[in-house]
């Protein structure tokens, strides 16, 4: 085995520990979700286990990361830009999608368990479900999005959102400026195909 090949399996552990502390999980927790062993996920976080597949796509699975963010596989001359995920504590990740301040910027986001905190704040924001439960706050509003649902709202009213239980949401989320909305443009029906249909969607949709 090369050296490199040997410091990228060495590395493979201490991140397995990582993340799952920031994730705020417990050996038996995780253990419970992958369906492992708390003995074989603690001999692959001490580097005394080589890790395999079969072993590491479970665990990408419940982290809900992609599987090169665990191996950290050196760079392959792939032109496509490979995100860096930022850690915001208590288990949350935030992946930039975007990078142009002053226009709609969007962000993959793992929210972990949080404290339930209403803010406000100028802007306009989209939320979209991929996995898990969201539970939305908005004024006077409370309601829970499960994937494939949609909530757009003016972020001048009091809101917050988080995971709708104890488990982590992954949600893909839009910020623009106040006074951007979305705008859904849909194919033209066969009885009304000389324009285009253009609608705004409500606040929520659930």
């Amino acid at each position: 085995m090369d050296a490199e090949l040997e410091q990228i399996i060495d590395g493979i552990g201490p991140r397995l520990r990582t993340l799952r502390r920031d994730r705020g999980l417990t050996l038996e927790a995780l253990a419970a979700t992958t369906g492992m062993s708390v003995s074989t996920l603690s001999r692959l976080e001490s580097g005394k286990r080589r890790p395999t597949l079969d072993l590491l796509i479970p665990l990408a699975r419940t982290h809900r990361v992609a599987l090169d963010q665990l191996v950290a596989a050196p760079a392959t001359g792939d032109p496509r830009v490979h995100l860096k995920p930022l850690h915001k504590g208590h288990g949350s990740v935030l992946v930039p999608l975007t990078q142009y301040p002053g226009r709609v910027q969007v962000f993959k986001q793992v929210l972990a368990p949080r404290e339930t905190v209403l803010v406000t704040h100028d802007g306009y924001e989209w939320l979209y479900v991929l996995a898990g439960e969201l539970r939305l706050i908005l004024g006077e509003q409370d309601c829970t999005l499960h994937p494939g649902e949609v909530a757009e709202f003016d972020t001048r009213e009091p809101h917050w959102f988080g995971p709708a239980n104890t488990s982590a949401v992954e949600i893909l989320h839009l910020f623009g400026p106040r006074g951007d909305q979305a705008v859904v443009r849909a194919k033209p029906s066969a009885s009304d195909s000389d324009r285009a249909t253009e609608t705004t969607p409500p606040s929520t949709t659930s």
